[in-house]
């Protein structure tokens, strides 16, 4: 059945997995996990061009995300790799794509299947064509 006119339409959420693990995990070190990696996984996708985040927007966003990360309780090796994927979304997709499997190995562990399918998924498009 087709929806009404004045229906609202469907939303996509990207990253659904990810924000699911944050909201529902304890407080503390995995959700300060999840929260983190969904951020710097929304900040690698923009760097896809069909998402048209200038990179002057991207450089700005970088700043304010590290700026963010340094108040969350991490882990040094999971802080670092963050780091080095938040700095790549400032340069494009090509560094976002070669720090990404660094955070996928740093968190992987501490992520639910769904988060790492979506880190995944995410690694192949941007290693695309």
């Amino acid at each position: 059945m087709p929806n009404p006119p004045y229906a609202v339409p469907a939303t996509s959420f990207r990253f659904a997995a990810l924000a699911t693990l944050a909201g529902k995990a304890p407080l503390g070190g995995r959700r300060e996990v999840a929260l983190a990696v969904y951020l710097a996984a929304r900040l690698a996708d923009d760097t896809l061009p069909e998402r048209g985040v200038s990179p002057e927007a991207r450089a700005e966003r970088a700043t304010h995300a590290k700026s963010w990360l340094s108040s969350m309780a991490l882990a040094a090796p999971v802080r670092s790799v963050l780091t080095r994927l938040i700095d790549a979304t400032a340069t494009g997709r090509s560094a976002a794509s070669a720090a990404l499997p660094a955070v996928i190995a740093a968190t992987g562990s501490q992520l639910d299947t769904g988060a790492r399918a979506e880190l995944d998924r995410l690694a192949s498009t941007l290693a695309g064509p």
